[in-house]
């Protein structure tokens, strides 16, 4: 029944002079992901709206699922797209939407017009009192309520007019895009990719590093990152991976420093070595999955003694969600299962028994200093050997 749809947006509408670039980055976002499915799809821009129009056959079902998956949008609108033929015309496919789409008509509704066309010869306020009466006429169990009605029959009079009820709830956010690229530090754990996911919603580009340590950590545990990352990717568009061999900077850490310190010590390199890769790439900050007082090392001291060797900034999106936020947002987003399959990531391999809460950062730099002798040239190398995947 339904060939176009009504794109409605909520923050985009808030921008000034410059919210053309906003609605250009959604229209470029929603061509992307329609891309996946079969069907001519027309994305255009009209006075403030964003119609998505389908010239083929096409799935309905995959269309809705590829665009609650576009940041940016807040509402998906199923429209009937008519020629002006006069308002007869316009009463009968009325009357046959309501028909089609509601099969109980016990329902209060109010008829909401908006002539943006101005030559048409009715007002708003006229559409909205003939279409109510000649609802009312069709379908006497019908009543009319105007402050909280079951059914909103919006109308649309444009170069075409457009009706439409339903309005299929979106994601909301800004489009990928406007907000730069930061680089995402990826675990296989739950929160990094919920991380990833909340950060892209803002607008902001991913790129994603992963710190692998064999043969500690098997390639099953790889490919869940992999597979995570591609998770990620169907919200954030396409994801550059980058696998850094972390294993002689883990040993060489274990070796030289105190066990309580490793793992504020190891995050510390971490937070290094993604920076440089966030810098060679482009990005302009870093994202990790950190929540206060989640784990040891995330305690605030905790993330002051990792924040330190960093630069850029660090964006921690859920910094002050409870575990239970996080593992609702990783099942909405399908990362929830793979996350929790059971192969270890290098920082629980390399933790501490009893790891310090409160770490001195004087103290950190202190054992760091058993480090000096072949640290540098580590690091280098990781960086130097990392491998790329290109995830989409």
């Amino acid at each position: 029944m339904f060939k176009a749809f009504l794109i409605k947006y909520a923050e985009i509408g808030t921008k000034g002079k410059n919210r053309y670039l906003f609605e250009d980055a959604l229209v470029r976002r929603i061509k992307e992901v329609l891309r996946e499915i079969q069907g001519d799809f027309l994305v255009r821009k009209e006075q403030g709206r964003i119609f998505v129009e389908c010239k083929k056959e096409y799935d309905y079902d995959e269309a809705i699922g590829c665009l609650q998956r576009v940041f940016g949008i807040s509402g998906i609108c199923p429209v009937l797209k008519l020629e002006d033929r006069g308002f007869e015309e316009l009463s009968k496919e009325v009357i046959n939407y309501i028909e089609s789409i509601y099969s109980d008509k016990h329902k209060t509704f109010k008829v909401n017009a908006r002539r943006a066309r101005k030559n048409y010869p009715k007002t708003s306020m006229e559409l909205n009192c003939d279409l109510g009466e000649v609802i009312l006429d069709e379908y006497p169990e019908m009543k009319v309520d105007v402050h909280k009605p079951e059914i909103v029959l919006n109308i649309e009079v444009r170069e075409y007019i457009y009706v439409y009820s339903i309005v299929i709830p979106g994601l909301g956010g800004m489009p990928l895009g406007t907000n730069g690229k930061s680089m995402l530090l990826l675990s296989g754990g739950i929160d990094s990719p919920v991380a990833g996911y909340m950060i892209a919603k803002r607008g902001v580009e991913l790129e994603a590093v992963y710190f692998h340590a064999p043969p500690y950590t098997s390639e099953r545990a790889k490919q869940k990152v992999v597979d995570l990352a591609k998770q990620v990717a169907r919200y954030s568009g396409p994801i550059r991976l980058h696998i850094v061999n972390f294993t002689e900077i883990q040993l060489y850490i274990y070796e030289k420093c105190p066990h309580d310190e490793l793992t504020i010590i190891m995050r510390r390199y971490m937070m290094k070595i993604a920076e440089q890769l966030a810098k060679d790439n482009n990005a302009l900050g870093l994202v990790t999955g950190e929540s206060i007082g989640q784990v040891a090392s995330q305690t605030v001291k905790g993330l002051a003694a990792t924040n330190e060797v960093c630069t850029m900034p660090v964006f921690r999106p859920l910094i002050a969600f409870d575990k239970q936020d996080i593992v609702d947002i990783a099942l909405k987003i399908d990362t929830y299962e793979t996350s929790i399959l059971p192969y270890e990531d290098c920082c629980t391999i390399f933790v501490a028994k009893h790891p310090v809460t409160k770490p001195n950062i004087n103290i950190i730099k202190r054992s760091e200093k058993n480090l000096a002798d072949g640290i540098d040239a580590m690091m280098e190398t990781a960086i130097h050997t990392t491998e790329v995947i290109e995830v989409k």
